[in-house]
C-alpha cells in the first residue's frame, strides 16, 4: 500500500545559513564525543552540569562501583566513568597573505578583498530580516540594501568615527535622494503590531460607545444644532444691512469735506458744568496803592 507523504517546503533562511555555513573553515576538535570547554555552548537540555568540558569513558569494572562513594566528595552520576581535562585548542595555522590587488585575478580577488567584507553584512542583514519577519510575510519596511550600505559605511576602517551613523546622514544617500526622493512609507508598513493593536482597540471602543442609544440621541441634536446654526453670522450682518442700509454713508446735512475736516481736528474738552459767574462786580479799592511819600534815599557819595 503506497502511503502519499507530503515533502515540506525548503526554507530559504535555512539553506541560506546552510551555504554561508558550507564556505567557512570547518572546526577541528581532538573530542568529537564531548562538547567544548566554553560555558557558552552549555545547553541544559542537551549536556550534564558534571560531564559539561570534561572528556569522560565509562569504565566496566566486577565490583560495585557504588559501595565506596563518598557523596561529600563526588557526584553520584560520575559513579563508573573516569575523567579528564580537554587538552586545550591547537592554534589554527596563520593564513596565508593575500595576493597583490593589482596583478591578483579576478577570483582570487573577489575571496580576499570582497567576500570578507560582505559576508559578514549579509550574514547580520539575514538576522535583521528574520527579526523583521521577512520571512513571514510578503510585504515589510525592512529594506536590505539600505541595511547593508549603512552596515559597511559603519565598519570602514580606515575611519573610526562612524560608529553612530545612520543612514540618512551619508552624505552620498543625501545626494541620491535629492535627485531620487523616496514616496513615504504607508501606515501599514511603519506600525508595528502592537501599535497597530492599541489604534484598532481604540476606534472598537469609540464604537462600541457610540452604539449607545443615548449617546446617538446627543450626536443627532448636535447635528441639527449645527444645521441650524449654520453660518450665523452671515445671517446677522444681512439682518443690520437690511435694518441699517446706509450706516456706512455721512448723513445728508453733513457733507463729505465737514466730516474730513473734522476727523483732523483734536477733540475739544469742554467741562461737563458751566463756569460758575459772580453776581456782583469785582470789588475796587477806594482809594489808589499807597505811595511813598518821600524819594528813596540816596548814597551821599557815589560808589567807587
Amino acid at each position: 500500500m503506497s502511503v502519499i507523504t507530503r515533502v515540506p517546503e525548503p526554507n530559504i533562511w535555512h539553506e541560506i545559513c546552510k551555504e554561508i555555513a558550507g564556505q567557512r573553515p570547518p572546526f577541528r576538535e581532538e573530542d568529537t564525543s564531548s562538547v567544548l570547554t566554553d560555558y557558552k555552548d552549555y545547553d541544559p537540555a542537551l549536556h550534564h552540569p558534571v560531564f559539561f568540558g570534561k572528556m569522560h569513558e565509562r569504565i566496566e569494572s566486577d565490583a560495585d562501583p557504588f559501595a565506596e562513594i563518598d557523596v561529600a566528595k563526588s557526584h553520584p552520576s560520575c559513579v563508573g566513568y573516569s575523567f579528564t581535562q580537554k587538552p586545550p585548542k591547537s592554534p589554527s595555522p596563520p593564513p596565508p597573505p593575500p595576493p597583490n590587488k593589482d596583478t591578483c585575478t579576478a577570483r582570487e580577488y573577489l575571496e580576499h578583498y570582497v567576500l570578507p567584507v560582505l559576508l559578514p553584512a549579509l550574514e547580520a542583514m539575514l538576522r535583521q530580516a528574520k527579526t523583521e519577519k521577512c520571512f513571514e510575510r510578503k510585504r515589510t519596511k525592512f529594506n536590505a540594501l539600505d541595511f547593508i550600505t549603512e552596515y559597511l559605511y559603519r565598519r570602514n576602517p580606515q575611519y573610526t568615527d562612524r560608529g553612530e551613523t545612520d543612514l540618512w546622514s551619508i552624505p552620498f544617500v543625501q545626494e541620491w535622494l535629492k535627485e531620487h526622493p523616496r514616496p513615504p512609507l504607508p501606515l501599514s508598513l511603519i506600525w508595528t503590531e502592537e501599535e497597530a493593536a492599541l489604534i484598532i482597540q481604540s476606534y472598537w471602543r469609540g464604537y462600541l460607545v457610540r452604539r449607545v442609544p443615548e449617546i446617538q440621541e446627543l450626536r443627532q441634536w448636535q447635528k441639527e444644532w449645527q444645521e441650524e446654526n449654520r453660518g450665523i453670522q452671515t445671517r446677522v450682518s444681512d439682518f443690520w444691512d437690511k435694518q441699517m442700509p446706509d450706516w456706512d454713508k455721512p448723513t445728508p446735512t453733513t457733507s463729505k469735506t465737514n466730516m474730513e475736516t473734522e476727523e483732523d481736528l483734536p477733540p475739544a474738552v469742554q467741562s461737563p458744568t458751566p463756569a460758575a459767574q459772580s453776581p456782583t462786580p469785582a470789588v475796587q479799592s477806594p482809594t489808589p496803592a499807597a505811595q511813598s511819600p518821600t524819594p528813596a534815599a540816596q548814597s551821599p557819595t557815589p560808589p567807587q
